[in-house]
């Protein structure tokens, strides 16, 4: 049993190891290709990560990523592919931005209530999704794109002038106005600059995950009806009902994908509030397999390059490299995953081959001594 355990450790963690090396293998190999220095660019996004502004910028992304992860996250343990993370953060971070703009309260309660109306307007949105999956069974790809698509329309919609949006004087931009200082969420400040409050918070929502999933009755449930659901439902699990489940918890965590940014740092929502967040946190997701502890690795390494590659451009190479390493890596990530799984499953045969051979053997010797 110890053996068994120790293999399928080893196949958890080759999984992440072959994506990463041949993630940074392939990128050497584009940039020398390209005839760029494949090494240099490396080292000067460590350098630039040994400054403090860059390691709180870091800090803060990787928050971001953690959320947008652990939503997706969700959903995979379900067997859900919720790709409507995107949407459903963009709505949630908008919709509670014009709420905490509009509401006077005290600061605790001010907080709570943007955070609540985020939870709420993420899970609306992705449970459209589990609606249509549950009740017609709709494809939750299918739907979830579309959403993202719908929810992009519906923002331009609300943010124009004469509907929510505020437009400032000698300004183009459109923001949902300014959350008053109650409503802003304290921060740890630094050298380097301050690091979002709701960081920890998020940090914080990765033990919560564990635990859930791990140590109670709804975890169990959720993993058995992920990984087959004809089985949960004669245990006696509703499938219909997990999925919605699943799909109204995935959104409202999406949903606070945006409060980092929102409580710490812009206080108001406006078109230059970050797009693609959610399709990162898949990445994310995919690379941390759904460990709580393995997707806050994956989110501060997409983070350090997402934030160490902008100082490329002032050294002569181009930031886009720091994209070319974030898409190999999800390129290397699904055939790695793939590749492992194949030598997990001829490794299993092997060892039941192994097992029988040994029994058989075993059973030949007592005949010839009971002889």
């Amino acid at each position: 049993m110890k053996k068994f355990d120790k293999d399928r450790l080893l196949l958890a963690a080759a999984g992440p190891a072959l994506a990463l090396i041949s993630a940074f293998v392939l990128t050497m190999i584009v940039l020398a290709a390209s005839g760029v220095d494949p090494i240099d660019p490396l080292r000067i996004m460590i350098d630039q990560a040994g400054y403090e502004d860059v390691q709180v910028l870091i800090v803060n992304q990787a928050g971001i990523y953690f959320l947008a992860a652990l939503a997706v996250a969700i959903g995979f343990r379900m067997n859900l592919f919720n790709i409507g993370v995107d949407g459903q953060y963009r709505l949630a971070a908008m919709v509670s931005a014009v709420v905490g703009a509009k509401v006077a309260l005290p600061g605790p309660l001010h907080i709570l209530l943007i955070v609540l109306v985020a939870m709420v307007t993420g899970a609306f949105w992705s449970g459209i999704a589990g609606i249509l999956k549950a009740r017609r069974g709709v494809s939750e790809v299918v739907s979830t794109i579309m959403l993202n698509a719908i929810a992009t329309s519906v923002i331009a919609w609300l943010l124009l002038p004469k509907n929510l949006g505020v437009q400032p004087a000698g300004s183009n931009d459109l923001t949902t106005g300014d959350i008053p200082e109650s409503g802003w969420f304290p921060a740890l400040s630094l050298p380097g600059g301050d690091i979002y409050g709701f960081t920890f918070v998020a940090f914080a929502l990765g033990v919560v995950y564990w635990f859930v999933l791990n140590r109670t009755r709804f975890g169990f449930d959720l993993r058995a009806s992920g990984a087959s659901e004809s089985a949960a439902q004669a245990s006696g699990v509703e499938p219909k009902k997990m999925i919605m489940t699943a799909m109204l918890i995935s959104g409202a965590v999406a949903g606070l994908t945006g409060m980092p940014l929102l409580l710490g740092e812009s206080h108001t929502y406006n078109l230059s509030f970050p797009l693609g967040i959610g399709f990162t946190g898949i990445t994310v997701a995919l690379l941390g397999r759904n460990n709580p502890v393995g997707i806050l690795f994956s989110a501060f390494l997409l983070a350090f390059i997402d934030k160490s590659s902008a100082g490329l451009d002032q050294n002569g190479y181009a930031k886009e490299i720091g994209t070319i390493m974030q898409g190999l890596i999800v390129i290397a990530v699904v055939v790695s995953y793939e590749l492992v799984r194949r030598y997990g499953i001829r490794r299993q045969q092997q060892k039941v081959g192994e097992e029988l051979a040994a029994g058989h053997a075993l059973k030949t010797d007592s005949k010839e001594v009971a002889a």
